[in-house]
């Protein structure tokens, strides 16, 4: 089965780069960047999620979810937005949003609002479990397992690792490694995930597992028997 998102936001660059990590998530997505469009694309398309932001160039998102609400439209809404304040939250949530994400914000914290938003609504399949050889990351329980046994990864080893099966036999840049896990406002550098990944191989080295992540030099690294 196919899911689709609709991403309603004005900064083009915000736009898509949601989109791409979603689509390597196997959505697919459409994107308006106004508000009166995005409004006319949630009413006349079939979504499985919307992802709004509050501040756009016409209506508001608050205005536009509200008007999805009345339209008993019962798609489950994310708020990616800028406006911290506790009242622009209470706004948005009281108008219909499912939840609120301020900007700047990580993606491993978007797609896990995701994953709960579906197991709130039970619209939205996420698959559970990603294998690669004795290989396995569960989704589900932010697990990783080598030949069997659990390892004990800090979460953005677990990000790294996911990543990595998700794009087996991919080289993958530092760069694209760093904004995946990362986030593309962070203030570290891309260098870190060196230093991110040197932990990672050791931890899978226990169990006879750190040969499957492949140094591609002056690039970045992929999965690989």
């Amino acid at each position: 089965m196919i899911f689709q998102a609709l991403i309603v936001e004005d900064d083009v660059e915000i736009a898509k780069i949601t989109a791409s990590f979603l689509r390597e998530e196997s959505w697919q997505c459409a994107v308006a960047h106004t508000g009166s469009l995005g409004l006319n694309m949630a009413l006349q398309g079939s979504y499985d999620l919307i992802i709004l932001d509050c501040m756009l160039p016409d209506i508001s998102g608050v205005e536009v979810v509200r008007k999805i609400r009345q339209a008993s439209l019962m798609t489950p809404v994310l708020f990616l937005t800028a406006l911290d304040g506790v009242q622009d939250r209470v706004r948005g949530l009281d108008a219909g949003a499912d939840d609120y994400l301020t900007k700047p914000f990580d993606i491993p914290e978007l797609l896990a609002r995701i994953r709960a938003l579906s197991r709130r609504k039970g619209s939205i399949v996420v698959k559970e479990r990603l294998v690669y050889g004795p290989l396995t990351i569960s989704q589900d329980s932010h697990d990783g397992i080598a030949n069997g046994t659990l390892l004990q990864l800090t979460g953005k080893e677990y990000e790294i690792l996911k990543y990595l099966l998700r794009n087996a036999e991919q080289i993958l840049t530092r760069e694209q490694l760093f904004v995946r896990v990362w986030g593309y406002d962070s203030d570290a550098g891309p260098s870190v995930v060196d230093v991110y990944v040197h932990r990672l191989r050791k931890k899978l080295a226990e169990h006879g597992c750190d040969r499957y992540i492949k140094t591609v030099r002056s690039i970045g690294y992929m999965l690989r028997e």
